[in-house]
């Protein structure tokens, strides 16, 4: 059973730092991209980030580029969203999630964790 499990949001003041972790299981992921998405209330969900478990190969969407960094331990099946200089408008549920190829369409992920949320006090 493959599993997707997000865990590292919390509260934090704007301009603080959040470290979010996304454990894989239940497959072998090398082949796959990974990726960040987040989803604000009545807002329809955006892409954050992606990188390749094999290569890196990191791509981010323009409102966190410069900020967020996205990294995967392969040896822990886990990767890292690290957000700095947080805003309020960064506030959302953040979604791990993985496909098959480079790919920004969450419709095109195949797997999804449930979900952690973030949320940026001014």
């Amino acid at each position: 059973q493959v599993q997707l499990v997000e865990s590292g949001g919390g509260l934090v003041q704007a301009g603080g730092s959040l470290r979010l972790s996304c454990a894989a299981s239940g497959r072998t992921f090398s082949s796959y991209v990974m990726g960040w998405f987040r989803q604000a209330p009545g807002k329809e969900r955006e892409f954050v980030a992606r990188i390749r478990w094999s290569g890196g190969n990191t791509y981010y969407a323009d409102s966190v580029k410069g900020r967020f960094t996205i990294s995967r331990d392969n040896a822990k099946n886990t990767v890292y969203l690290q957000m700095n200089s947080l805003k309020p408008e960064d506030t959302a549920v953040y979604y791990c999630a993985a496909a098959q190829g480079l790919t920004t369409t969450p419709r095109a992920y195949d797997y999804w964790g449930q979900g952690t949320q973030v949320t940026v006090s001014s």
